[in-house]
């Protein structure tokens, strides 16, 4: 997974610089809260989890592809976390844990193509494709079977959680002539963020609603007069 991971980094970065230098891309930020979760399994037996709140933001492009068809990476801190109640047992968290209350720090580079629905300067726009992400850092808390709580970092190695995982991102949003946009993203994780054999199989499930601003958009304006 990592191996492909990476092969599909390399390939996209090297299309967004072509892209790039064939056309003047616009750039601009956006923010916004999102809900958290994760779709988690212990030996293919699913567990009760639910949301956490966070955020998200960071910075996107927007360059012509064709018409109405923009490449439109972006590069974005994600705030996530899970909280979870087991039926079942597995390391990580540990094998005498309860339930485990997390929070991760993320970092994502998304690859996505952007369709606008119309060709006017307000409109709305569709945007999908993959996303690498990076954990950056997470924090779990966990109630044990004797009654104790452990409260800890966690650990990021072959044999515990996982730094890197992929997702799916899918945004319906709508853009002005003047550049603002408001969009709702969907993440679909794809890739487990546990390594550690016989362990969970945890992916990041999140949505929320941000709103941005491209700040070179331009409006074109056509001069009619007659020239002498």
């Amino acid at each position: 997974m990592h191996i492909l991971s990476r092969l599909l980094f390399c390939c996209l970065v090297v299309c967004s610089i072509q892209t790039g230098y064939a056309q003047s891309p616009q750039y601009g930020i956006f923010a916004g809260p999102q809900m958290s979760s994760a779709s988690y399994f212990v030996k293919e037996v699913k567990q009760s989890t639910e949301y956490k709140y966070g955020f998200q933001t960071g910075f996107t492009m927007k360059v012509p592809f064709e018409t109405n068809l923009f490449f439109s990476p972006a590069a974005f801190y994600s705030m996530k976390g899970y909280k979870v109640k087991f039926k079942n047992f597995a390391y990580p968290p540990d094998l005498q844990a309860k339930d485990n209350d997390t929070r991760i720090h993320t970092f994502n580079l998304a690859f996505l193509l952007q369709y606008d629905m119309s060709g006017k300067p307000d409109h709305f726009f569709l945007k999908a494709g993959p996303s690498l992400d990076f954990q950056l850092k997470g924090k779990e808390t966990y109630n044990l079977m004797n009654g104790s709580v452990v409260s800890k970092n966690m650990v990021y190695s072959f044999g515990e959680y996982g730094r890197y995982a992929a997702s799916l991102l899918l945004q319906l949003g709508f853009e002005t002539r003047g550049g603002l946009l408001i969009f709702g993203q969907y993440d679909l994780g794809i890739a487990d963020i546990n390594n550690a054999d016989a362990g969970p199989r945890i992916n990041h499930r999140a949505f929320g609603i941000s709103i941005g601003k491209y700040f070179n958009s331009k409006k074109v304006v056509l001069d009619t007069r007659n020239k002498e």
